[in-house]
């Protein structure tokens, strides 16, 4: 068995929010970079192709070299291996049914919606209603966001005093288009949970170098 783990992600990405829970658990792991959401970078995609046949990232290898895909499924597997870092409620948890249900509420209902916006052709061929179906996915993505903030009754983090990483995926998935901006119109309580994510000092260096908050970062 392997000492540690190896996970395929880059940067500006989902897989940024499993590289912050491996951060704050402390585990000893090895980032392979591979933007796959870039088109014409194949060989990224082919990089990751042995873990995970989806060409996507983050994948997981755990030191047992068990693939795992899925930014949600690997954050909440993470969070059960390393109890120590109470990085989610635990079974029996009265938080524990929010817990899970946002967790695949953020990736079901918003962050699946990223392979059809990144490429429409995927899905529409004529190219003239590209920026329509692009605008139509920015506005579901912040309406699922307003619904989520209507669900929580967040303290410093979203599911109370305890930040699990729930705050970690949606810190991360907030940032995507259409940006902070609009998120914090939909969803302005948990707007103040990520910002506090953002200034968290554990994950100062880690932001820095993975999601720099470059100018003009938070708007369209």
């Amino acid at each position: 068995m392997a000492d540690h783990y190896i996970l395929y992600s880059a940067e500006g990405s989902g897989g940024v929010a499993v590289e912050a829970a491996l951060a704050l658990i402390g585990a000893p792991h090895e980032v392979i970079e591979a933007p796959t959401y870039d088109p014409a970078q194949r060989a990224d995609g082919d990089r990751v192709l042995a873990a995970n046949p989806m060409r996507q990232v983050p994948a997981l290898l755990t030191p047992g070299r068990e693939v795992l895909t899925e930014s949600a499924a690997i954050l909440i597997w993470l969070a059960e291996q390393h109890p120590e870092a109470a990085l989610a409620p635990a079974a029996g948890d009265p938080a524990r049914g929010a817990f899970l249900r946002w967790m695949v509420f953020v990736s079901s209902a918003i962050y699946a919606h990223y392979w059809l916006k990144d490429d429409p052709s995927r899905l529409v061929a004529d190219p003239a209603l590209h920026a329509d179906v692009d605008r139509r996915i920015q506005d579901r993505i912040s309406d699922c966001w307003a619904v989520m903030e209507a669900g929580l009754a967040p303290g410093r983090y979203l599911l109370g005093d305890q930040l699990t990483v729930l705050d970690l995926y949606v810190a991360v998935v907030s940032r995507f288009r259409p940006r902070r901006e609009r998120f914090y119109a939909a969803a302005p309580r948990m707007g103040e949970v990520v910002r506090r994510l953002d200034a968290d000092p554990r994950l100062a260096d880690l932001w820095a170098r993975r999601y720099p908050f470059a100018e003009g970062w938070d708007r369209l």
